[in-house]
C-alpha cells in the first residue's frame, strides 16, 4: 500500500484492514485481517496487529508503540470460553507502551498499558486506569477506573492521582503529533 511504506496489510478469511487516512502506520508494521485502525492512530515501528481468527478494532488518537505484538482470541467451539471468543477492542485516546503484548482484551478510552506489558484473553483495562511497566493482566481481570496495577500476576497498587491523568492525556497529543510529524518525514524521503 502506498499510503504506508514499508509496512505489509494483508487482507486474511475475506477481511482486508481498514485504516483511516490520517493514521500514522511506521515501516516495518505488519497488519493483518479484520483490523479497523481509527482517526490520528499511530502505530509504532514494527508492531505486528493481527486479526486472523476474531476482530481488532484502534480507536482514535491511540498509539501503540514499537515492536508490540495485539491478536485477538478465536471463537470457542468447546463451550469452554465465550461463544464469539475475544476480540480485542482497543478504546480512544490510549497509550500503549514499547513491547506490550495485547491480546483478545479490552482496553478502554484513556487507558494506559505501559512498556513490555501482558495483559491476556478476557482481561480488561478501564478509563483512565493503568497497567505498569512489565505488569502481566492475567485472563479475565479488570483493572479498574483510576487505579494502577502492577506484578506478574498484577494486583493494585494505589489510586492514580489527578496529575498522572494529566501526564497521560499530554502522552496522547505528544504521540499524535508526533505520528504527524513521522508520517511526514517518510514521505519526504521517498
Amino acid at each position: 500500500m502506498t499510503d504506508h511504506p514499508g509496512t505489509t496489510i494483508i487482507p486474511f478469511n475475506g477481511k482486508m484492514p481498514v485504516i483511516h487516512p490520517s493514521a500514522f502506520i511506521a515501516p516495518g508494521c505488519r497488519i493483518i485481517g479484520d483490523v479497523e485502525i481509527g482517526e490520528d492512530v499511530s502505530i509504532w515501528y514494527n508492531c505486528v496487529i493481527r486479526a486472523d481468527v476474531n476482530r481488532i478494532r484502534i480507536g482514535a488518537r491511540t498509539n501503540i508503540q514499537d515492536g508490540t505484538v495485539v491478536h485477538c482470541d478465536s471463537p470457542d467451539e468447546g463451550g469452554h470460553g465465550p461463544a464469539e471468543g475475544y476480540p480485542t477492542l482497543i478504546g480512544e485516546e490510549v497509550l500503549i507502551g514499547h513491547m506490550a503484548m495485547i491480546h483478545g482484551c479490552t482496553l478502554l478510552d484513556r487507558a494506559f498499558i505501559g512498556l513490555s506489558s501482558v495483559v491476556m484473553s478476557g482481561g480488561v483495562v478501564e478509563s483512565d486506569a493503568m497497567l505498569a511497566a512489565g505488569a502481566l493482566l492475567s485472563p479475565g481481570k479488570t483493572v479498574p477506573h483510576r487505579q494502577l496495577w502492577a506484578g506478574r500476576p498484577a494486583k493494585y497498587m494505589r489510586e492514580l492521582s489527578d496529575e498522572a491523568l494529566i501526564g497521560m492525556r499530554e502522552g496522547v497529543e505528544h504521540y499524535v503529533h508526533n505520528g504527524k510529524a513521522h508520517k511526514g518525514a517518510i514521505k519526504a524521503a521517498r
